[in-house]
C-alpha cells in the first residue's frame, strides 16, 4: 500500500520568526512627537523627559536582546524628539512668563 500524498500547505518549512520591534521604542517615538506638538502648552516639559527616558531604556533593551528586538532607530529618534520637546517646552514656558509680565506692565496705569 502506497503512503498518503503530502499535506499540501500544512507540511514543509515553516520559516523563522522575524525580528520584533520593541514596543518601548515605538512609544518613545510617539510621545516624542506629542511632546513637540504640545510644547506650546508647556506639556513638553513633562512629555519630553518621558520620551527621552523611554528611548534610552529601549536602546538598552534592544542592545541586550541579542538581535531578537529591533527598533533602535525608532528609540534614537524618540530620544532626540523628547529632548527637543523638553527644550521647546521650557522655551514656551519662559515665553509665556515674559509675555504675561509685558501685558501686566502695559495694563497697569502709571500716574
Amino acid at each position: 500500500m502506497p503512503p498518503p500524498p503530502g499535506g499540501g500547505y500544512g507540511a514543509g518549512y515553516t520559516g523563522y520568526a522575524g525580528q520584533r520591534t520593541d514596543g518601548l521604542a515605538v512609544a518613545s517615538l510617539i510621545i516624542g512627537i506629542v511632546s513637540i506638538v504640545c510644547s506650546v502648552a508647556c506639556l513638553g516639559i513633562i512629555l519630553g523627559p518621558t520620551a527621552a527616558i523611554m528611548g534610552f531604556i529601549a536602546r538598552q533593551r534592544i542592545a541586550t536582546s541579542g538581535g531578537a528586538l529591533g527598533g533602535g532607530t525608532l528609540a534614537i529618534v524618540g530620544l532626540i524628539l523628547g529632548i527637543v520637546g523638553f527644550v521647546t517646552g521650557v522655551g514656551a514656558f519662559f515665553f509665556w512668563i515674559y509675555a504675561s509680565s509685558i501685558s501686566n506692565s502695559a495694563a497697569t496705569a502709571t500716574p
